[in-house]
C-alpha cells in the first residue's frame, strides 16, 4: 500500500509540473534529493559506526549480556508463549536492546531473525502468532533511550543542541510503547487462547 501512495505522490507531482510547464522543477528536485540523500547517509555513517562500536565494546565487556538479563523478565512477560531458551528469545532481546539505543539499522536484522524463529513455533504458518504481533507492536512503537539516528541527522543539518531531542523522544516512545502493549494485550485476549491459537469464534 505504501508503494502505491508514494507512486501517486510522485506521479501527481510530475503531472502538475508538466501541466504548468515547469518540468525543470522535477529534474532539479530529483537531482537535489539524490544529492541530499547521499550526504545524509554519509553523515549518518559516523554516528552509526560510533554507536555500533560502543555496543560491540559493551558486548565484549558483558554489559549487553547483563542488559539482556535485566530485560529477560520483561521479555518473558511480553512473550509468554516463547520458550525461554529458544533462539527467538535471544533475537528478541537483541532487537529490544538495539531499539533502546535508537539503532534501527542494527535492530532490523535482529527483528527479522526473531520473526523467522517465531515462525518455526507457529502452528499455523498462514496466521501470525501472538508473539509475532507483540514483536511488531514493540518495533512500531520503538521505546528509545538514546535516539542516535535522529541525533545524527540533527548534527548533519547544524543543530545547535542535537541532543535536546532525547527527553521528548523518551516521553513520546514511552507513551507509544505503553499504548502498543496495552492494545496488543487487549486484542490478544479477544483473539487468542492461552496456547496462542485463534479462538473458535474468530476462525
Amino acid at each position: 500500500m505504501i508503494n502505491w501512495i508514494w507512486f501517486f505522490m510522485i506521479l501527481s507531482g510530475v503531472v502538475a509540473a508538466a501541466v504548468q510547464g515547469r518540468f525543470d522543477l522535477v529534474t532539479n528536485a530529483a537531482l537535489n534529493g539524490a544529492k541530499d540523500a547521499v550526504a545524509v547517509c554519509i553523515g549518518l555513517i559516523s554516528i552509526l559506526v560510533f554507536w555500533l562500536g560502543m555496543m560491540r565494546i559493551a558486548q565484549d565487556a558483558g554489559l549487553l549480556e547483563k542488559l539482556a538479563r535485566l530485560m529477560r523478565p520483561v521479555a518473558r512477560f511480553l512473550f509468554p508463549t516463547v520458550p525461554p531458551e529458544h533462539p527467538a528469545m535471544g533475537y528478541i532481546l537483541s532487537n529490544m536492546s538495539a531499539n533502546l539505543f535508537g539503532l534501527g539499522n542494527a535492530a532490523t536484522p535482529m527483528g527479522l531473525k526473531a520473526m523467522e524463529e517465531l515462525q518455526k513455533l507457529n502452528p499455523d504458518p498462514k496466521t501470525a502468532t501472538p508473539a509475532m504481533c507483540t514483536l511488531l507492536a514493540l518495533n512500531t512503537s520503538g521505546l528509545t533511550l538514546i535516539p542516535t539516528t535522529i541525533i545524527g541527522i540533527r548534527l548533519k543539518y547544524g543543530s545547535v543542541e542535537p541532543t535536546e531531542i532525547i527527553g521528548p523522544t523518551l516521553v513520546a516512545t514511552f507513551i507509544a510503547t505503553s499504548m502498543a502493549v496495552l492494545l496488543d494485550r487487549y486484542y490478544q485476549h479477544r483473539t487468542f487462547d492461552r496456547s496462542g491459537l485463534l479462538k473458535p469464534h474468530w476462525k
